[in-house]
């Protein structure tokens, strides 16, 4: 018997709820007077690379938790709709995600079980909480927008949940697959030379995880077999896959090579126009860093919009209005 969603309908906007805004407050007082902190006091050892932060660091970074702190008193204490604060809440969380850039090596070196050189316990904790910051004013944005531009009074969406796959996410799927296949063949055509042979088992689980989450991750959020396990599984064959299974590596990974390579193709675009560009010892030209670099990012893009589409896909029908 076929179950039938009630109708969308549309409700009065839902009791105002401040709390994600005041969350940020409190992280931008924080992590605001941490970082104060250090510049007037001293900062912890960031190891070789000399910094836990990229592009916006010292005291500019102070300055973006002091706009955060601003942007979420504003969302507080909103009662009409106000488009400029989310617009800001995105804009400072973005700057934020590209400051906490270098988390995506922390985050790989903890997938391999092999640290690099210029990890350090006060760098990770440090992105972390920029990284936190980005996820708490982008809540705060959505709250916003959910309540003062949502049609439903429960949820505040403005479109269904499931349906088929739209033809874009197909696309950004793919694209996530080539972006991932042409990094492979940037390394294929410099040749394996200068890739460390002697890591063992982290070298094994860096290669595997890279075709999983280059191949079988971006597929599996437009593809069935990634909402239902297939009937090769053992014991799991013909149950749902859990959302968030696919859904968090795929926006970590996703933001996270976006923020990271977008950074390196700005840098790499300064680098090569004003002639600047450092070969290092000269076994990878300045071409494969522009095609391994690019491919990466396309790869990023990929994998985000996939995602996106994945999420509203999956997530339950509210009980209000069935969207």
């Amino acid at each position: 018997m076929t179950q039938t969603l009630p109708p969308a309908v549309s409700r009065p906007a839902p009791r105002r709820v401040a709390w994600p805004a005041y969350t940020v407050v409190a992280w931008a007082v924080g992590y605001g007077a941490l970082r104060a902190g250090w510049l007037l006091a001293g900062a912890p050892s960031f190891g070789p690379l000399g910094t836990d932060l990229v592009v916006v660091t010292g005291w500019w970074s102070v300055a973006l938790c002091a706009a955060a702190g601003v942007i979420g008193v504003g969302l507080a204490r909103a009662r009409t709709w106000r488009p400029v604060l989310p617009g800001a809440a995105w804009a400072v969380g973005a700057a934020q995600l590209l400051a906490c850039a270098l988390l995506l090596l922390d985050v790989v070196g903890f997938l391999i079980f092999r640290l690099g050189a210029a990890f350090t316990a006060a760098g990770f904790l440090s992105r972390l909480g920029a990284a936190t910051g980005a996820l708490l004013l982008h809540s705060a944005a959505l709250a916003h927008v959910r309540r003062f531009r949502g049609e439903c009074g429960g949820c505040g969406r403005t479109r269904r949940s499931g349906g088929p796959v739209p033809r874009w996410a197909r696309v950004a799927a793919w694209s996530a697959v080539a972006g991932c296949l042409v990094r492979l063949a940037a390394q294929v055509a410099v040749g394996f030379e200068a890739v460390p042979l002697t890591q063992g088992f982290s070298l094994a689980l860096f290669e595997v995880g890279f075709l999983l989450a280059g191949v079988l991750l971006p597929l599996s959020l437009v593809y069935p077999w990634g909402t239902v396990w297939p009937g090769w599984v053992p014991l799991l064959a013909g149950r749902l896959v859990p959302r968030k299974l696919l859904l968090v590596p795929a926006a970590v990974f996703g933001v996270g090579l976006v923020g990271y390579f977008g950074i390196g193709l700005a840098q790499l675009t300064v680098e090569t126009a004003t002639a600047t560009f450092d070969p290092g010892d000269g076994r990878y030209p300045l071409a494969f860093f522009w095609v391994a670099e690019s491919g990466y990012w396309m790869w990023g893009w990929g994998l985000v919009a996939a995602a996106l589409s994945h999420h509203r896909r999956t997530r339950r029908p509210c009980l209000r209005c069935g969207r």
